[in-house]
């Protein structure tokens, strides 16, 4: 099974809410064969609490992943944040069809996390990545200069240039 220190031993914990920590690097999704980070940084929390029937995971994650930014494909430091609820239960057999319940076998003494650690991380991150260097200014790279010379010029300097056909069909509409 994948990521062995993902897995979360409840047999022997009596009920009430016990904490688990985890660091996560870029191995982690190296190992789902997930290549999109250069490096990863995340601290993630899951809070278990243990009832007489049923187990609730609450996770909440934190940290960068290192991705290169749609727009210049220069490297930088994405923060994301995220939360997930999973609610275990006991049945016959295993399920995990639920987004948010999980079905463990009777007799069943720990849970693996790691795959809906890697979905929920994956999920956190933007789907467009852009460089926080372009919105401030502070970025300086070939690609976003060739950009800004390839952008169309304003219309304010092209309005001498109007066809004076299409000022007597603006009249028309003006003329209700």
């Amino acid at each position: 099974m994948k990521q062995k220190e993902f897995n979360i031993p409840f047999s022997g914990l009596k009920q009430g809410k016990h904490n688990f920590n985890f660091e996560i690097d870029n191995s982690f999704f190296e190992s789902f064969g997930y290549d999109e980070f250069n490096n990863a940084k995340i601290v993630l929390d899951v809070v278990l609490n243990k009832t007489a029937t049923i187990m609730e995971l609450d996770f909440e994650a934190s940290g960068t992943v290192n991705v290169h930014c749609d727009i210049t494909n220069e490297p930088y430091d994405q923060e994301i944040t995220s939360e997930l609820r999973l609610i275990i239960k006991f049945g016959e057999e295993f399920n995990d069809e639920d987004d948010e319940i999980l079905i463990l076998p009777h007799g069943e003494h720990k849970v693996n996390i790691a795959q809906y650690v890697y979905e929920m991380l994956v999920l956190a991150v933007p789907q467009k990545r852009v460089h926080p260097g372009i919105a401030d200014g502070t970025l300086k790279s070939e690609a976003l200069d060739r950009l800004q010379e390839l952008q169309p010029k304003e219309k304010g300097e092209n309005k001498k240039e109007n066809d004076p056909r299409w000022d007597e069909l603006k009249k028309l509409l003006t003329d209700k």
